[in-house]
């Protein structure tokens, strides 16, 4: 019986370079591909958003002024986000496009440089943001809020650093087929937080700012394992020599060519949050945000699989376009597509039926029962949300793998910035349908988007066989 260890072993490859069971993985059949990848990244995507939840839950003790600071804090957490996990996919799509090439020693250039951006762009977020901390939130309509608000966010800025870190080394080991540690470095961070969160917040006594620190020691954790696996051990496919390091532009090119759209298509989706929170405080209240950014939280938990596949096709369709085997990649694309449809239509009709104890169960604090009920009816709308989402973010994830960042860019904005804002904006004042023609609009801009998004991949796919010599995958078909 083989060990974990030995799964990772690395042996002798193509033209003597060393090859991993996970490279070896990504060369071979697609549809076996994306559910030998997806399959540990959905189970840490779904520890990662229980995780969510949990920090959630506790906050929701100290009342529902907490949970809509949060909610204000949340778009700017998505930032760091968007940026460390742009530059992380698109490290990591140049590098599976290496491996499709059977290029190693351009696959670790492209590891080596990853990861030197990654640390001065966390330096460049920290500062400006934890400096002007109070004036980002007066300015997004914190209200009374504002103070807990910069409570929580200076924490999170603080720890930019393990955010940005941990973003790049994981998409590292995923764009190499290595999901299981990557997944590894996942759930104990994951683990870790939802031990620490009631421990920080409640036990020493340092409320909103103990989810922060919780969050942000969690994170550590887990980047001191990845930083072991990737430096010290070295059985990874890609190696780092940072001795020797130079910067050359034709690979930072590469990185951001996929790395700057994929960053400022995560961006759009925070600047549709914070256009989202600005529309619900004008129809609402800040206990509208508080259901907008708790329910938000509940959501993702539906979605966790989506983003687990979305993982390896990325991977998949790096791999398959690197080596110029686009039946490869049009099988990638079309077989996620139909799972994660299948997926999210079941987790849309369990999370429908159990809308309101799931909702009570966020909303126990005698500071957040008046929220429940409007909880439950959003969680129960975004039900028809779910499964547009898989046509949308598989297709995003085929481009990003593809080097064309670009084309996901474009068809996201249209998506975040302009659909789900105007159909929320038209449903909540023109319709006088208050903060549920908000839900009603991310269901109806999202789904508009998503469909548009999967038009063009397909689109593109279909080019791509007309005008490219193509090697057919044995035994497999679309």
């Amino acid at each position: 019986m083989k060990s974990k260890q030995n799964e990772n072993k690395i042996s002798a490859g193509h033209a003597g370079k060393k090859e991993t069971i996970g490279v070896k993985t990504l060369q071979g059949d697609p549809k076996k591909a994306i559910l030998k990848l997806s399959i540990p990244m959905v189970v840490a995507m779904s520890v990662q958003t229980i995780y969510s939840l949990v920090d959630t839950y506790w906050v929701s003790g100290l009342g529902a002024d907490a949970l809509a600071a949060m909610g204000f804090v949340f778009p700017f957490f998505f930032i760091s986000m968007a940026l460390s996990n742009g530059i992380g996919i698109g490290g990591g799509s140049a590098i599976s496009r290496m491996i499709g090439a059977r290029n190693k020693a351009g696959a670790d250039n492209v590891a080596v440089h990853t990861i030197i951006i990654i640390t001065l762009l966390s330096i460049a977020f920290t500062v400006p943001f934890y400096l002007f901390a109070p004036q980002l939130f007066t300015l997004a309509g914190a209200g009374k809020t504002t103070g807990l608000a910069v409570e929580y966010a200076r924490v999170i800025f603080l720890g930019s650093i393990v955010i940005f870190f941990s973003n790049a080394a994981n998409a590292i080991l995923r764009s190499e087929g290595d999901s299981k540690r990557a997944m590894q470095a996942m759930i104990v961070g994951g683990v870790l937080n939802v031990i620490l969160d009631p421990i920080f917040i409640y036990t020493l006594d340092m409320g909103i700012a103990g989810a922060a620190w919780a969050t942000v020691l969690s994170i550590g954790i887990s980047c001191l394992l990845m930083a072991n696996w990737l430096f010290f051990r070295k059985d990874t496919y890609v190696a780092f020599n940072f001795r020797d390091f130079r910067f050359e532009k034709s690979i930072v090119k590469e990185i951001f060519d996929v790395a700057l759209p994929a960053s400022a298509q995560q961006l759009s989706m925070s600047l549709s949050m914070l256009f989202m929170n600005y529309i619900i405080v004008l129809v609402s209240s800040t206990d509208g945000v508080a259901v907008y950014a708790t329910g938000w939280r509940i959501a993702t938990i539906a979605m966790a699989p989506l983003m687990g596949i979305a993982t390896a096709v990325i991977s998949v369709s790096g791999a398959a376009i690197g080596a110029h085997d686009y039946i490869k990649a049009k099988i990638a694309l079309s077989y996620s597509t139909r799972l994660g449809v299948l997926i999210e239509c079941v987790a849309g009709a369990f999370i429908f039926i159990f809308a309101m104890p799931i909702a009570s169960i966020f909303t126990q604090s005698e500071g957040g029962a008046h929220i429940t009920a409007d909880l439950a009816h959003f969680l129960r709308v975004m039900c028809i949300f779910y499964p547009t989402v898989a046509l949308g973010l598989f297709s995003s994830s085929f481009f990003q793998g593809a080097g064309k960042g670009m084309n996901s860019l474009i068809a996201t904005l249209l998506r975040t910035i302009v659909f789900t804002p105007l159909f929320a904006a038209l449903l909540a004042f023109t319709f006088n349908m208050g903060q549920v023609g908000a839900w009603w609009g991310i269901v109806i801009g999202n789904g508009i988007g998503s469909l548009l998004m999967y038009v063009w991949a397909e689109y593109f796919l279909r080019a791509l066989l007309r005008t490219e010599p193509v090697t057919r995958v044995e035994g497999v078909s679309a």
